[in-house]
């Protein structure tokens, strides 16, 4: 099955490809390797998934947050892929920041929101390195921000 046919499978949604609003780029391929930019937590809607894990947010609400992220990498995959998924080989590795108190340890069970659905699209494929770090402040206040590495045939 293609990654297509997945995201149409799980019924995942790709939101837009946002554009960068500072000095950087959203995607760069260096070799065989697409680096995406650190994705933040945005609904389907378009509004900031905002809130700090063990505050306003549970271990849920921070796991469907690294899933609305893990979309946002996928949609600025296949952007800068020319909309041509296929052109992944595989998922290398992501790394995600968790808006957290200092009591907060549940983590990984909030970034296994985008490795559950990284893998869901890319199968076997989309198996990958990982990081799953807390923090105590994220950009505009949201509640995670995941960044990737992909290997491109």
């Amino acid at each position: 099955m293609s990654f297509e046919e997945n995201i149409k499978n799980e019924k995942f949604k790709l939101p837009e490809a946002a554009s960068p609003v500072g000095s950087y780029v959203a995607t760069k391929i260096v070799n065989k390797l697409l680096y995406i930019s650190g994705q933040i937590s945005i609904d389907e809607n378009g509004n900031l998934i905002k809130g700090k894990l063990g505050k306003e947010l549970n271990t849920e609400d921070g796991y469907n947050a690294a899933i609305r992220c893990a979309l946002g990498i996928v949609a600025q995959a296949k952007k800068s892929c020319n909309n041509d998924l296929s052109k992944i080989k595989a998922c290398i590795k992501l790394t995600g920041f968790v808006n957290s108190t200092d009591d907060y340890i549940e983590q990984p069970k909030v970034i296994n929101g985008a490795s559950d659905t990284i893998v869901k699209i890319f199968g076997e494929s989309g198996m990958h390195t990982r990081a799953a770090v807390s923090t105590n402040s994220l950009p505009l206040g949201v509640a995670v921000e995941i960044d990737a590495i992909f290997e491109l045939n």
